[in-house]
């Protein structure tokens, strides 16, 4: 199997997405350490630096799942359906720290560890959603059938990432999450941390892609390369029983 522009590109990622990924991380530490604690919060306000980066790779994740369904659907390659693959197991990562940090945070803000909040209800449907198309993914796996029909579940299920993030502004009466931020929301002294931690995760998300795609390429060139079963000595010889 020859390897295609995904594999290469996951290939050549891997080393500078790995050093990139150690210098961010020290220099977010650093800055999460020194940044300002909220005169309101806390403290628990620091988990500001993690919370939204995370949803926002998660975001990624499970857009990268619907754009290379769509060129699987397109081009018939089996790089992009690994693509897919690999981009919502590595959402559904991210996804589930979002929703692991944000109880943390609520419980220190809220007095309570879940509400049934429209944002946090929608980020729970969308794990939900890309946990079934990995689960629809192991149960079929090998079927170009089952393949193409995991990428059109795929693009459908990335119109929850919209819903997500405008969850606020379309059911605003009922919702206590804090409103997108926007220019000028940080308090003094947030502004870098906050830029940090996005890059970081942002950085940490890509050098997991590329991991998972190595791993799903190497699977793929092992299957080909593979020797077919052999016949039974019966068919061999041509001495079926009657």
């Amino acid at each position: 199997m020859q390897a295609g522009v995904v594999d290469r590109a996951a290939a050549q990622l891997r080393t500078p997405s790995l050093l990139a990924l150690v210098a961010l991380s020290a220099v977010y530490a650093i800055a999460v350490l020194t940044a300002p604690e909220d005169s309101v919060q806390g403290v628990i306000q620091k988990i500001l630096y993690v919370h939204p980066a995370c949803a926002f790779a998660a975001y990624l994740g499970f857009g990268l799942t619907a754009l290379a369904g769509a060129l699987y659907l397109w081009r018939d390659e089996e790089q992009y359906d690994r693509l897919a693959l690999a981009s919502a197991e590595v959402g559904v990562v991210f996804c589930t720290l979002v929703l692991l940090t944000g109880p943390i945070w609520a419980r220190g803000t809220w007095g309570r560890w879940w509400s049934w909040d429209p944002r946090l209800t929608v980020t729970l449907l969308l794990w939900f959603i890309y946990l079934a198309y990995l689960l629809l993914r192991s149960f079929t796996e090998g079927s170009s059938r089952a393949a193409r029909f995991a990428a059109v579940y795929g693009i459908a299920g990335v119109f929850a990432i919209p819903l997500n993030y405008f969850a606020i502004d379309l059911f605003g009466g009922r919702a206590i999450h804090p409103e997108n931020l926007g220019r000028g929301s940080l308090g003094a002294g947030m502004g870098l941390p906050f830029a940090l931690g996005m890059a970081t995760l942002l950085v940490a998300f890509f050098h997991l892609l590329a991991r998972r795609l190595e791993i799903e390429g190497l699977r793929a060139r092992s299957t080909l390369a593979a020797p077919e079963p052999r016949r039974s000595a019966a068919r061999a010889e041509g001495s079926w029983p009657m």
